[in-house]
């Protein structure tokens, strides 16, 4: 009998794994990020409080490559 491991289990479905960055996102008190086939190459922008939007990003670096921050551009308000 083969036991599962948990990093298993995990890669075995996925679609799930944005969900999990979603929330460690929301639980930081951070925007989430995704992007979806049908936004056209835009990212959409979800706060922890519910609202979405579609927007650009730039992600901003600093002299050691690090990333130090994001800038989003709105294009798009979801929530009217």
């Amino acid at each position: 009998m083969t036991e599962t491991s948990i990093v298993d289990s995990l890669l075995q479905n996925m679609g799930n794994m944005h969900e999990l960055g979603r929330q460690r996102a929301f639980e930081l008190g951070n925007p989430f990020y995704a992007q979806f086939k049908e936004d056209g190459g835009y990212y959409r922008k979800e706060l922890p409080n519910g609202e979405k939007y579609l927007v650009t990003v730039e992600i901003i670096m600093d002299e050691n490559g690090m990333i130090v921050g994001v800038k989003d551009t709105f294009i798009k308000d979801f929530n009217s």
